[in-house]
């Protein structure tokens, strides 16, 4: 799955006049209530406290084309910046050219930055915040692709809930919606 969602993102990249690795990409974390589910193989979930969901978190690194980029799927009461910091980890050089990182005030602070230095010594940390001024809905820059995306993949019945009992299945899960939203992009042109 891992090849075919990445040729499929160059294939994108290309069809969009950008070069194939990205210099700029936006991180987020959705919080997923779990379904009922058992056995002896499972993974466990947890509870997010901010969004009071008892489940998964799905953690995203997508490009400013919004086309996902690196996933990865853990309980839901590991925080922002540690799942991260897992999820920039887990990239083991695939994106060289990668400079300059947006993300939200969950991933401010040095616990964030630290490890994101150790692997990605090029990449600056910009966090997005959102104005004081501001009343009710509104659009963050940069940080509105993530959101986008993130609602792209929820159009999958497959991923309004956990289903999964394992967490790289979930994952194999949100790279086949992926994969299905870059097909269509390609073959929508």
């Amino acid at each position: 799955m891992g090849r075919i969602h990445q040729a499929l993102f160059i294939k994108c990249r290309e069809q969009a006049s950008r070069e194939a690795s990205p210099t700029a990409a936006v991180i987020d974390a959705q919080s997923v209530k779990s379904a009922e589910k058992g056995g002896a193989r499972i993974d466990p979930h947890g509870y997010d406290a901010g969004k009071k969901v008892k489940g998964k978190k799905r953690r995203l690194l997508v490009d400013t084309e919004g086309l996902v980029l690196h996933a990865i799927v853990t309980a839901a009461d590991v925080q922002d910046r540690d799942g991260g910091a897992w999820l920039l980890a887990t990239l083991f050089g695939l994106y060289p050219f990668l400079l300059r990182l947006y993300a939200d005030g969950g991933y401010q602070g040095p616990v964030f930055r630290k490890p994101v230095k150790a692997v990605l010594s090029q990449v600056q940390v910009e966090i997005v915040k959102r104005s004081d001024q501001a009343k009710g809905f509104v659009v963050l820059p940069k940080r509105w692709v993530v959101e986008r995306t993130l609602a792209w993949l929820n159009r999958c019945r497959r991923l309004g809930k956990d289903w999964e009992n394992l967490n790289h299945r979930a994952r194999a899960f949100l790279l086949m919606a992926s994969v299905r939203l870059m097909v269509r992009r390609l073959y929508r042109a």
